[in-house]
């Protein structure tokens, strides 16, 4: 597994990002165009932003090194040392970066390693990075370990032109609709799904609505004695 910068687990500060292999990405942010809150909701147009912490280096602290140590005896033990790509410690949070190809296999030790017993995977949640040349698609797995008490995340990246990621239906069940709303959203492919359709939008919508190049639009909305216009009509202050 990659090594890097470090951060200690039992530290709640929030501190910025590091600056890691993308320089900078086009975001929205400023709701009618205000900057400044933190808002992406995207109508005030595009900013750059830094973004992406560098791999983090042991000892991670507490019991971010155990979680560690007994994912790697497992992959040592299979032969699939490469599967982890990097661990990212940030914000008193830690990720796993996996090829996708290895998903499924590092999803299921995760649940029945005795070392790592995370039971439950409360989702999948889809990013679009278009900066990120090549791994444009990130799709970010959220597991919580009952036995434990703790929380980690894997992440996998894939590029637009081939958005396919391994379904892990059949090793935490609770992503169906997930998976489905990341499809449905993002266009993230997710294969051997039971059921991969839209979950929000009709079936013959066009376009992955939270992507970060998807247009605005919108349609008028009426209220009692007025009308507020689609986002990309509204006039922005910024």
């Amino acid at each position: 597994m990659t090594q890097g910068n470090t951060q200690d687990p039992s530290h709640d500060a929030r501190v910025p990002a590091q600056p890691g292999s993308v320089e900078s990405m086009g975001t929205r942010h400023g709701m009618f165009g205000v900057s400044g809150s933190g808002d992406t909701s995207g109508y005030g147009g595009l900013v750059k932003q830094t973004i992406f912490p560098g791999a983090s280096q042991r000892p991670y602290g507490g019991w971010y090194d155990e979680v560690a140590d007994a994912l790697e005896a497992r992959l040592k033990s299979t032969g699939l040392m490469a599967a982890v790509e990097k661990v990212v410690i940030d914000h008193g949070e830690i990720t796993f970066h996996v090829r996708r190809d290895d998903l499924p296999f590092v999803a299921q030790m995760f649940r029945d390693d005795e070392g790592l017993r995370f039971e439950l995977c409360s989702g999948v949640s889809g990013v679009h990075y278009p900066g990120d040349t090549g791994r444009e698609l990130h799709a970010v797995y959220h597991l919580l370990s009952m036995t434990y008490n703790r929380r980690v995340r894997l992440e996998v990246s894939v590029p637009d032109a081939d958005p396919h990621i391994p379904s892990i239906v059949s090793i935490y069940p609770t992503n169906d609709w997930h998976e489905r709303e990341t499809y449905d959203m993002f266009g993230i492919v997710f294969d051997g799904h039971p059921a991969l359709t839209r979950i929000l939008m009709p079936d013959d919508w066009p376009g992955f609505p939270q992507r970060k190049d998807y247009p605005l639009g919108g349609i008028p909305v009426e209220y009692k004695g007025g009308t507020i216009p689609p986002p990309d009509q509204r006039r922005s202050y910024s």
